[in-house]
């Protein structure tokens, strides 16, 4: 009698959980930046199997026009932004209100990658990083703010596990992901009687373009990938553990076992030992610039 009581229990929990999960976030307004490819595609195609209405920005109109066929049956609106530009994040906000009247998330995406020695690497590089990883969320975040303070909606940073150690070979990454986890857990202090839900999500290698695009030490892009991506996780699974993160409204996400969660653990109580593991682990890279 007992076990028959228990099992309709954790029955009913569970279904409670799948009905959350899939009614949550229908009809929620959505802002996504970088959404043309990887991560941000990823989590468009995600939320707009919530039933949510999507509003996709990035600097390629083609990339989201070939998205925006994907998203067929969904209400979507595509804003071309460059996220360092100030004046365009302002207006992808506007126009997220014009057309939809409100701002339920905001899931601050767009990001770039490099790949050299601060020894080799030209300054310009690391305002680039800085500009689009941390100033793009910085600008979106301030305007998207009142319209998330109203809605109690969900504030998103995509960060990395470079935002919780020091990448070797990454200076600019690392620091504008460490940049970006500061800046969002004191806007989630400063909301805290507010409503507003702040997250921030940091998935270990995932497969992507990022790397491709990655920054080398002139500014040119990377080209081809150093690393493995067939082994990554698929950016469609991260998308899904950021959907979930915020449907539960989690403060932190933080993805993989090994490169995340003992990643962290080690810089918490062993930080000597991770400053020889990760300069160990990122020297094997292909063509890596450190030494081995």
């Amino acid at each position: 009698m007992f076990s028959t009581k228990l099992f309709c229990f954790f029955l009913l929990i569970t279904i409670m959980v799948i009905f959350i999960q899939i009614f949550k976030m229908k009809d929620k307004v959505v802002i996504i930046t970088g959404a043309s490819s990887g991560i941000g595609k990823a989590l468009a195609l995600r939320f707009a199997k919530a039933g949510s209405k999507l509003v996709i920005a990035a600097r390629r109109l083609d990339k989201l026009a070939e998205l925006e066929e994907e998203l067929k049956g969904s209400e979507v609106l595509s804003v071309k932004t460059d996220v360092s530009k100030e004046e365009d994040c302002r207006q992808l906000i506007k126009k997220t209100v014009g057309e939809f009247g409100q701002i339920d998330v905001l899931i601050n995406n767009a990001g770039i990658s490099m790949r050299a020695l601060l020894d080799d690497v030209e300054v310009d590089v690391l305002k680039r990083l800085m500009d689009v990883n941390f100033w793009g969320t910085v600008y979106c975040t301030k305007y998207a703010l009142p319209y998330l303070q109203q809605s109690k909606g969900s504030l998103v940073g995509v960060i990395s596990i470079a935002g919780y150690v020091g990448l070797p070979g990454r200076t600019g990454y690392s620091a504008s992901k460490f940049a970006i986890r500061g800046f969002l857990d004191t806007v989630r202090i400063e909301n805290l009687k507010k409503g507003v839900h702040v997250l921030v999500a940091a998935p270990g290698f995932t497969a992507s373009e990022v790397r491709k695009a990655a920054l080398v030490s002139d500014g040119s892009a990377q080209g081809e990938t150093p690393r493995n991506e067939d082994k990554m996780m698929t950016a469609e699974e991260c998308a899904n553990h950021i959907y979930k993160a915020v449907v539960k409204r989690k403060r932190h996400l933080i993805l993989t076992f090994v490169e995340g969660k003992i990643t962290v653990f080690l810089g918490k109580f062993m930080p000597k030992l991770l400053d020889r593991l990760t300069y160990s682990h990122m020297a094997k890279e292909p063509d890596s610039p450190l030494d081995a």
